[in-house]
């Protein structure tokens, strides 16, 4: 017999059913665009000579781990944003799951796990992208799988623990807005965070993109030092964990009458 978090993540297992084949389709899409016009389009302006602030290799190279990181943290992002909301006030999903025997932390642990292997299927697709284009330089690279991962989970857990709490999307425009689309320009995935002014730099180290970056990054081009790679998942690791602590408090609050 299957756990009660099993059987909320073969619920939205289910739903993804009806939807996976556009899902398939965009998620090969994205990365071949990007590095096509970013990677190939983009880079051919960066002269070879002059690559130095980027660690001695192409622009390509320089940019499509990040893009990896990026995509981890765009798809978590989504699956735990409006879908959420939608589950706990338009659709009413999770009121459906607790008329059953599960329990608030069950259908968030399955929520949640089914987000990793949303982001799990995008690194991977990724990934392969990646070799296709030539943009591989260490068998390290494997390790972007779990690092894109972790990268994802560190904004699934919070944004879900922030849209269970609302009563409109516009909260979550805002998000996105303020929030997502800045560290997707500023946290180091199309340029070095050196180049930004000292005080947005400051800004842009304690954003959780920019140590999955880092954490992608140089596992892609094989510099990962041990105690450097710790301190990205460690740092990770922090706001995944507390984005469960915090989630299971809201989604209690919200989904417990």
């Amino acid at each position: 017999m299957s756990s009660p978090s099993v059987r909320s993540l073969q619920s939205w297992a289910y739903r993804y059913k009806r939807t996976w084949r556009g899902s398939a389709v965009s998620s090969v899409l994205q990365p071949v665009l990007f590095l096509a016009a970013m990677g190939l389009g983009l880079g051919s302006l960066v002269k070879r000579g002059h690559t130095s602030a980027l660690g001695g290799v192409s622009y390509l190279v320089f940019l499509a781990p990040a893009l990896l990181a990026a995509a981890a943290m765009q798809t978590a992002a989504m699956e735990s944003s409006w879908p959420v909301m939608a589950a706990v006030k338009w659709l009413q999903t999770y009121d459906a799951m607790l008329a059953t025997p599960l329990r608030v932390r069950d259908l968030l642990a399955g929520h949640l796990t089914w987000i990793g292997l949303r982001v799990l299927m995008v690194c991977s697709i990724f990934l392969v992208v990646m070799a296709l284009f030539g943009a591989i330089q260490s068998p390290e690279a494997l390790l972007l799988i779990p690092a894109g991962l972790l990268t994802g989970m560190a904004f699934a857990a919070p944004i879900a623990a922030y849209a269970v709490t609302l009563e409109r999307d516009s909260g979550l425009t805002a998000l996105f807005r303020f929030g997502v689309i800045p560290m997707f320009l500023f946290s180091g995935t199309f340029f070095p965070v050196s180049q930004l002014p000292p005080a947005l730099r400051v800004v842009a180290y304690v954003t959780p993109l920019w140590h999955g970056v880092e954490l992608c990054r140089d596992l892609a081009l094989g510099r990962a030092s041990f105690l450097a790679s710790l301190g990205h998942v460690a740092y990770l690791g922090v706001w995944f964990v507390g984005g469960c602590l915090l989630a299971l408090t809201t989604y209690r609050r919200r989904l417990v009458k």
